[in-house]
């Protein structure tokens, strides 16, 4: 078994687990890799070889060190290779996390294969500018369309299937996966799905429409959203809260569900209200 490990040092108690994950994971003699761009964040006592600027595709699975922005990104890029995740939690609620800080004991039952894989849908979101469609990119938690840099409302159309669903006087919409029900959706006061389930939500941002509440769709639907005609106005849009682009009011954003599916390594049997009842307690503390 080869594992490549995936921290991110920007968490304060991050190079603290990793280094334990390490000590685990050669303990169990299990052969692990860094990225190259972590040599200079790790201790010198870590062999050089242990280091490579291809470790997706060099390892069997992934362990991500963070939070949940963390390991989304890990899990983006490990779902394209079909490599599962294992997700140890170094920062604050972590909705995503297999294991916290202080359970790496149960590292050793990657060896015996005492575990689970949990796959989540993920969402493919694309651009038509009318020169064609262009791939924006995947996300697993959401697709923000929103206001630019004017502090003001936007005016929205969305259909599903080229058919108009509504149209929106808002902040902006949210589209999102049941795993990004409890992440950007719930904020706007969306409700929590089962991550289990296949289907896809778009929820308005302060918006003044009459149907202001959040709509469930099934997974096979194609949701465009864009501009009101004669509108002249910019729009930004951002995946899975990354670094947002600008778009013309010409341009339509279309989403759709990816073929590629997430996978996260689940040792233990906590089932997902289990978590989720566990983190909003943390919350509440």
């Amino acid at each position: 078994m080869k594992i490549g490990i995936v921290p991110n040092f920007t968490r304060e108690k991050a190079e603290e687990i990793t280094e334990k994950t390490v000590a685990q994971l050669d303990k169990l003699n299990i052969e692990y890799f860094f990225d190259i761009s972590a040599a200079g964040a790790l201790s010198s006592h870590i062999a050089k070889d242990r280091f490579s600027n291809d470790i997706y595709n060099l390892s069997d699975l992934i362990i991500a060190i963070g939070g949940d922005g963390s390991f989304i990104h890990a899990a983006k890029q490990a779902a394209v290779l079909k490599k599962p995740v294992l997700c140890i939690n170094a920062g604050n609620l972590a909705f995503l996390a297999g294991l916290e800080g202080n359970e790496l004991y149960f590292l050793e039952k990657l060896i015996s294969g005492e575990y689970t894989t949990d796959k989540r849908m993920m969402l493919k979101v694309e651009l038509n500018d009318g020169a064609g469609k262009k791939l924006l990119g995947y996300c697993l938690n959401d697709v923000a369309v929103a206001r630019g840099e004017e502090i003001k409302l936007i005016d929205l159309d969305v259909l599903c299937d080229n058919r108009k669903i509504n149209n929106y006087r808002a902040d902006g919409v949210v589209i999102s996966t049941p795993t990004g029900s409890t992440a950007y959706s719930w904020s706007a006061g969306g409700p929590v799905i089962d991550p289990n389930l296949q289907c896809i939500m778009l929820t308005p941002i302060c918006t003044h429409s009459p149907l202001n509440r959040s709509l469930v769709f099934n997974d096979k639907s194609v949701i465009t959203v864009k501009s009101t005609a004669n509108s002249e106005q910019r729009l930004s849009v951002s995946t899975d809260g990354e670094k947002s682009i600008e778009i013309s009011e010409k341009c339509e954003i279309i989403i759709s569900k990816s073929e590629y599916y997430a996978e996260f390594i689940r040792i233990k049997s906590d089932e997902f209200f289990d978590i989720l009842n566990s983190k909003l307690t943390q919350r509440r503390g």
